[in-house]
């Protein structure tokens, strides 16, 4: 029985799989796309299919036989696989092609990520037969559902754009969709131009107050990145920060913004600005892919900025999705004398139970509850339970938005302690900061003659 089990195995693996490189088949492939629609439909989520032609494998063949040629297959599959997560699938069409399943995309720009990656992987030589054997490949992207609702579709939609990609030179990809298409390589750019601008300190930050509301009194300082772009000017961060933290780059970029603001804090205090604290917003990227306490320590050390002079900004959803290796790192940071404060809170779903147990020192009020906090009872009321969530924890707390003279009447009346918003000032370099902030100097008396 065993033997007629481990020949139906067999069976079963040659007619699903490719026998040259072990890969899934067409066969298989169309299984899978057909469940990865289903899944899509029900969750509403995005699905890319890229069709990937060989560019003169012919070439290869007629120069050096088949044998040479199916060893270059069996390692350009490999390539593929080892870039893909396990969740996605690369199978041999047959030939030269391949086809490659990507799940639950969050955005059509990470397909666009992924085939710039395969093509570079690709074009690294290859050794075979005492040679070194170059290849490149054409990419063709279609998208479930922008283009098509169906396995056919999305193949032949696939297909057009491969040969699109072939059409426009070759060593590329092309989205079925030419906008899609457009936007890809625009970020592609943005990436490439980021990378450079952390190697030439184009990253820049600004500072905006965060307040006492019942006295109007400095209390800090929020960091803001910036990107002094040499064409394109000043870009917000909202242009660049997901991208940074898609390419791993938020380490390097929070590690810049990190040594900045504490710098220029202690600046500010050996000037005379009366600030107690500088805030800067911590990715969770930093948190888990760098060992960020040892960074903070450093930064610290390097800077002279006393370590209860910095408050590290998490966000609500970065608590809430961090496992304990995470929190511990919190609890490090509190260890140290750092503040710890909860950003965009009220946007998430946190558990009170398992907030109480975190070494948090302040929750911060979405500016999304804020804008309206006059004429939306329903804003009213989660700005108020925050405030009283954070007075029953001993939570400090500060509200973020706070634009008119009105919204913080009401935000110190129900007892908000801190503001931060264009009502106290715009986001301005550190230089602006301190002239804004700084103490009037006393007029310098001289003495009578004689």
């Amino acid at each position: 029985m065993s033997e007629i089990r481990r020949a139906e195995r067999t069976i079963m693996h040659l007619a699903y799989h490719d026998t040259l490189t072990g890969l899934p088949n067409r066969l298989l492939l169309n299984d899978r796309l057909s469940v990865a629609i289903a899944q899509a439909h029900r969750n509403r989520s995005r699905i890319a299919l890229a069709l990937l032609d060989l560019d003169g494998f012919k070439r290869v063949n007629d120069g050096y036989g088949h044998a040479v040629g199916d060893e270059l297959l069996r390692r350009i599959g490999h390539r593929i696989r080892e870039l893909l997560r396990k969740a996605d699938t690369v199978a041999r069409m047959g030939g030269d092609e391949f086809t490659l399943l990507l799940e639950d995309l969050r955005r059509p720009e990470d397909a666009a990520i992924l085939a710039r990656k395969v093509l570079e992987a690709l074009a690294q030589p290859y050794t075979l037969a005492g040679k070194e054997l170059y290849v490149t490949a054409s990419v063709g992207i279609s998208l479930y559902p922008r283009d098509g609702k169906g396995a056919d579709e999305l193949v032949s939609n696939a297909d057009a754009a491969m040969y699109q990609a072939k059409d426009e030179g070759r060593n590329g990809y092309h989205f079925y969709t030419p906008e899609l298409t457009t936007a890809a390589l625009q970020r592609v750019h943005l990436e490439s131009d980021l990378r450079r601008a952390l190697c030439r300190g184009e990253l820049v930050v600004h500072y905006q107050p965060q307040v006492e509301l019942g006295s109007g009194r400095l209390v800090g300082a929020e960091a803001l990145v910036r990107w002094r772009h040499p064409e394109q000017g000043l870009i917000a961060p909202d242009r660049f920060v997901h991208l940074a933290e898609d390419t791993g780059l938020i380490i390097e970029v929070g590690e810049q913004v990190l040594r900045a603001a504490c710098s220029q804090a202690t600046e500010w205090i050996d000037g005379g600005v009366p600030i107690e604290r500088v805030a800067v917003n911590v990715s969770a990227q930093q948190v888990q892919r760098s060992d960020f306490v040892a960074t903070v320590r450093d930064v610290l050390a390097d800077t002279g900025l006393p370590a209860r002079r910095l408050e590290l900004e998490v966000t609500e959803s970065f608590i809430m999705g961090q496992a304990e290796a995470g929190i511990r790192v919190l609890h490090e940071l509190r260890e140290m004398g750092v503040r710890l404060a909860v950003d965009d809170f009220g946007t998430g779903y946190s558990s009170l139970g398992y907030l109480k147990r975190l070494p948090i020192h302040m929750l911060k009020i979405d500016r999304s509850f804020v804008g309206d906090l006059d004429g939306d009872t329903e804003d009213l009321a989660i700005a108020k339970a925050i405030i009283a969530l954070g007075r029953t924890l001993g939570l400090a707390v500060i509200a973020e938005g706070v634009e008119h003279a009105r919204q913080a009447g009401v935000l110190r009346a129900e007892g908000c302690h801190f503001g931060q918003g264009f009502l106290f000032g715009r986001p301005v370099d550190g230089t602006a900061f301190a002239r804004s902030w700084a103490p009037p100097q006393a007029p310098r008396l001289c003495g009578a003659a004689g």
